[in-house]
């Protein structure tokens, strides 16, 4: 979820295209759990293999990041580590959520009513050890690279952007911010055309792209009192304050009285978690390119994807310079 400060961040609307020779470090985590919710059946089944084993997120990280490399861009991806302690909360919290969606969802598929199951099942998405073993071999198989953060991955992506080993970390929460990402691309991942829900029209969504530095011109505050705001807000290390949204937030700041407020952690240990946390600068970043044979063994033989759909993805990773059998990838350096 991480934390809503999007009343206060202004964005630029962009095409993929735009982005087309960045590096772009994805929330490997925020990017799957997105899969898994939106890549369904009409009744909110999520898509499996014939051993009932799930591949929505296999779906979404194969043809989504082969279009991003299609439109020039290189992806990479930063995993989760342990979370922070203070972070137990909010698991436990979302467990709940998870649980009540279900049991709604199954309701919802008795009754027939497709449009109330696609809508609890997506909160019920859950993301196991295995599907991010898988999803690292897919990635491998890509010739995408991937970091294992030791902590946050969104900490460690907003370091390697820092390290300006990156353009812009990619990702739809704004922890990134908080974090010190200079610079944040939202919608990277899930461009394209959207339904409205409950109603009977579509919407184009695109990326946007969020520079830090304006950010804090505009609203006239430090990074520091930016992560104040998120604490007040609320982040995934604590509640926030009842009755304080952004803009709220943003006045108590400005004002200096917003240590004057009651919280249910201590603010100074939650700051502590966004100025200095925990990543690592041991990281490789080597784009290779892409294994046909090893993409049909993971997709097609293991997880019955079609392997037409799977040769013409390759073939277009092959026109866009990054398949096994092209002799120059300088450009992916």
């Amino acid at each position: 979820m991480g934390v809503d400060i999007s009343d206060l961040v202004e964005h630029q609307e962009l095409d993929l295209k735009n982005l087309a020779g960045r590096k772009i470090a994805i929330d490997a985590f925020n990017t799957l759990y997105q899969f898994l919710a939106i890549i369904r059946q009409p009744d909110g089944t999520p898509l499996m293999n014939s051993k009932g084993q799930t591949t929505s997120h296999l779906s979404g990280l194969f043809y989504r990041t082969a279009k991003l490399i299609e439109f020039g861009i290189q992806p990479c991806f930063v995993f989760d580590g342990k979370p922070p302690d203070l972070k137990a909360d909010t698991i436990i919290a979302r467990g709940r959520i998870k649980k009540a969606a279900r049991k709604k969802w199954q309701e919802a598929v008795e009754q027939k009513d497709l449009v109330a199951a696609k809508k609890y099942a997506q909160a019920t998405s859950k993301l196991n050890e295995q599907m991010v073993n898988d999803s690292k071999t897919l990635l491998d198989a890509l010739g995408v690279p991937w970091v294992q953060a030791p902590s946050e991955g969104e900490a460690q992506a907003s370091l390697i952007c820092q390290q300006n080993d990156v353009y812009a970390v990619g990702s739809q929460d704004f922890d990134s911010l908080l974090f010190g990402a200079p610079k944040l691309v939202r919608n990277i991942t899930i461009t394209g055309k959207r339904k409205v829900p409950g109603k009977n029209y579509h919407y184009e969504l695109k990326p946007h792209l969020i520079e830090l530095d304006k950010v804090l011109k505009e609203l006239k505050v430090t990074q520091e009192q930016l992560i104040e705001i998120g604490i007040m807000v609320g982040t995934d290390f604590n509640p926030g304050i009842k009755g304080i949204g952004p803009k709220k937030a943003l006045k108590a700041v400005l004002e200096g009285n917003w240590k004057e407020q009651e919280y249910a952690v201590d603010p100074e240990v939650v700051k502590k978690i966004f100025t200095k946390p925990e990543v690592s600068k041991e990281y490789e970043l080597k784009w290779g390119d892409a294994d046909l044979d090893k993409l049909l063994e993971i997709l097609h033989e293991k997880n019955e994807f079609s392997k037409e759909r799977v040769e013409h993805t390759y073939e277009k990773l092959e026109k866009a310079g990054r398949a096994k059998n092209q002799s120059s990838l300088e450009q992916w350096g």
